[in-house]
């Protein structure tokens, strides 16, 4: 017997799409990223909702479905889609669940477009507003274009005032001033965001990375439509607080060290080893000077203690040099494996205006 389609209840989209002929958008090509994890209720509908928005785009386009090694049918209702509307959708499939940050670099990899959008797959972010992002990003000469979800439906307390204080956080300690680091709706130049590689959980500070190999005055952020979720499961929780807390830790290291990490760990081993030699001189004074014996003083083992992990940072700095040289001499280390698909032609798979 026939599967019956199954019937999902769809985001109140606006009922007008915009005439995404009329914007004047310079020539390109573009690769939209969408990265999934058991969402089979929402791949179809995003799908669907994609094409409808881009109906009248005036330039070639490829939509690249990620899946994250789901468990239920996302990579089924992935390859029906594909069958449905042609060889420019595509799905790479992770061969398990790497989290968000690998799937999503997973896609940047597999992306061949001038210019990227990467969106989540929960329908909250409307693919509506792509047109308009890419047309700032290209007629504005930008590197990035960051959603911003002015209208967020989401829980106050679990959702929006945590992440209000996060983005504070991570502006201020970046440098890079947007207001919505957490929207996953962006829009990026491809040839500057494949020179970052995403690791770990560091999704959520790409304009900051992309700071890394670009200017911030060429990031900017737009307003963007945001929906409530209306199938699926939230994959995020409370808990992620203190992931971004370390995350950010790791972020501000790299910008700021990245390239000299011999001077962060080199400085604080400096710093601890003039304490101790401060320390053990004053005992040395004590001891022949004045004649007092100091083996009881607990400032002895302070001073002793202090020389050690200065001595350790300092050989920790020269051994993250070494690293680092390592780091920047070989980039062939992926965070993610997926099941090989035949490669393609620059011309070919591509959705084209009539």
């Amino acid at each position: 017997m026939a599967e019956e389609p199954v019937q999902v209840k769809m985001p109140a989209f606006p009922p007008d799409l915009p005439m995404t002929a009329a914007l004047s958008i310079p020539p390109h090509s573009l690769s939209i990223v969408v990265p999934f994890y058991n969402e089979e209720d929402n791949i179809a509908p995003l799908v669907k909702r994609v094409h409808e928005a881009l109906a009248g785009y005036q330039h070639p386009w490829e939509l690249v479905l990620v899946d994250d090694g789901s468990s239920d049918a996302t990579v089924d209702r992935g390859l029906q889609c594909a069958r449905e509307y042609g060889p420019h959708v595509r799905v790479v499939e992770l061969t398990r669940n790497f989290k968000q940050t690998a799937a999503m670099q997973a896609g940047l990899d597999a992306a061949r477009g001038d210019v990227i959008v990467t969106m989540d797959g929960d329908l909250q972010n409307d693919p509506v507003d792509i047109p308009r992002m890419v047309a700032r990003l290209l007629n504005e000469d930008l590197d990035l274009v960051a959603g911003w979800r002015q209208n967020r439906q989401d829980g106050l307390f679990l959702r929006k005032i945590p992440s209000k204080i996060a983005n504070r956080l991570i502006a201020r300690m970046t440098g890079v001033k947007l207001r919505d680091y957490g929207c996953s709706l962006k829009a990026y130049r491809g040839d500057v965001i494949k020179r970052v590689r995403l690791y770990g959980e560091m999704h959520r500070f790409i304009p900051a990375w992309m700071a890394t190999v670009t200017t911030p005055r060429r990031i900017a952020e737009e307003p963007t439509t945001h929906h409530a979720r209306t199938a699926g499961v939230s994959k995020y929780g409370i808990s992620r607080t203190f992931r971004v807390i370390l995350d950010l830790i790791a972020v501000y290291f790299f910008m700021r060290f990245r390239a000299r990490p011999g001077h962060f760990f080199g400085s604080i081993g400096l710093a601890l080893t003039a304490i101790s030699g401060l320390v053990l001189a004053w005992l040395g004074w004590v001891k022949f000077g004045l004649g007092e014996p100091i083996g009881g003083r607990p400032l002895l083992i302070v001073g002793i203690g202090t020389l050690i992990a200065g001595v350790h940072f300092i050989t920790t700095g020269v051994l993250s040099e070494l690293l680092a040289r390592i780091y920047f001499e070989s980039g062939t280390v992926r965070s993610y494996s997926a099941r090989l698909a035949p490669p393609l032609a620059a011309d070919e798979a591509w959705h084209k205006p009539d």
